[in-house]
């Protein structure tokens, strides 16, 4: 697919400093662009590289004034990288902009499917799914029944969304990713053994959700599992049964939420993360990678470490952690010198 350098201005509300005719058909870093590309410069450590650059097209910000010829096409912008991320989302919704339904697949006879829909093949849809207006369920993706799928929600290849779950709109579900798997509810018996208890809940996804490649996210044992609106989830991430975790949280890859723990809104959670069931975690709360969270949180704080304590802390006492050996020996040519005077 091939654009001019006026209508990506147009896309963009920016003006074209070159040759208006001049296509791109592909993406490209400011170091590495090759004819036909399209790049962008908004860094200015990187401004020499808009002198020797072989892409056709380069977005800049509308104050950018070359100080030596250059061969590529400028569109002046606002904010170059803004306009840059802008196209890549006006880019990405054509290359997923599928329609129609694939064959072979299979669509319960309860399903009222809308007009303008994507299923790919090998899909499941069960009984009684209720799909929303723009919808895209790609190849061996399995839709249990009574699901509920929002308006221009994507399911990528091979998602699973399990009986009773609820997606709401602009969602997207990459491949390998499990919504509404059982929980890990297990009964302990007198023989050492283990009784399943049954989960009878569900998942609700609220707007605007994403959820990252081979993520899981249990069914609660009774209620919902709830992912509020804004939510971004990293790949492998775990979520436990009747976890709920506020608005606008990010949570990066091979983080593990136990269940029934509320996380609250605006949160930034680092890899590799473990929270213990039950906790309350508050608003607005930082937690740096690999830490442990085994205590309620307050709004606002900065955890790292495991167990964590306050990030500050953390960092103070890590001087003394690396020198603990050095600190041993002093110590123990101290205690020497003490008896040897004694």
């Amino acid at each position: 697919m091939k654009f001019t350098a006026e209508q990506i201005a147009g896309i963009l509300n920016g003006t074209v400093v070159g040759d208006t005719n001049i296509e791109v058909s592909k993406l490209s870093k400011i170091e590495e662009g090759t004819k036909g590309s399209l790049t962008f410069l908004s860094n200015a450590k990187y401004t020499p590289y808009i002198y020797s650059t072989q892409a056709s097209i380069t977005i800049v910000n509308n104050n950018f004034e070359p100080e030596k010829p250059i061969s590529t096409t400028l569109i002046k912008v606002e904010d170059a990288y803004e306009g840059f991320s802008k196209l890549l989302e006006y880019y990405d919704r054509i290359k997923t902009n599928k329609s129609g339904i694939e064959q072979p697949c299979f669509i319960h006879e309860s399903v009222n499917v809308p007009d303008n829909i994507y299923i790919g093949a090998f899909a499941y849809i069960g009984n009684n799914v209720k799909l929303g207006d723009n919808v895209k369920i790609y190849p061996n993706v399995y839709v249990g029944d009574n699901v509920v799928l929002g308006d221009n929600t994507i399911l990528f290849p091979g998602a699973k969304v399990y009986s009773d779950c609820i997606i709401g709109k602009n969602c997207v579900i990459n491949s390998g990713s499990v919504i509404g798997a059982d929980g890990f509810g297990y009964a302990p018996t007198k023989d050492g053994g283990y009784n399943k208890v049954p989960q009878t809940g569900n998942v609700i996804l609220e707007d605007f959700v994403d959820i990252g490649a081979a993520t899981t996210i249990d069914r609660a044992t009774i209620g919902s599992t709830i992912i509020r609106s804004g939510v971004k989830l990293d790949n492998q991430i775990q979520i436990a049964h009747n976890v709920e975790i506020g608005k606008n949280t990010v949570i990066a890859a091979q983080t593990g939420v136990a269940g029934s723990t509320k996380i609250g809104e605006q949160c930034v959670i680092g890899g590799q993360v473990g929270i213990v069931g039950h906790l309350v975690i508050g608003n607005n709360v930082k937690v740096q990678a690999q830490s442990g969270i085994g205590r309620n949180v307050k709004d606002n704080e900065i955890l790292q470490g495991s167990p964590s304590f306050g990030y500050s802390d953390w960092n103070k006492s890590y001087v003394y952690f690396k020198n603990l050996p050095k600190l041993a020996k002093t110590i123990n040519e101290l205690e020497k010198k003490v008896d040897g005077n004694n």
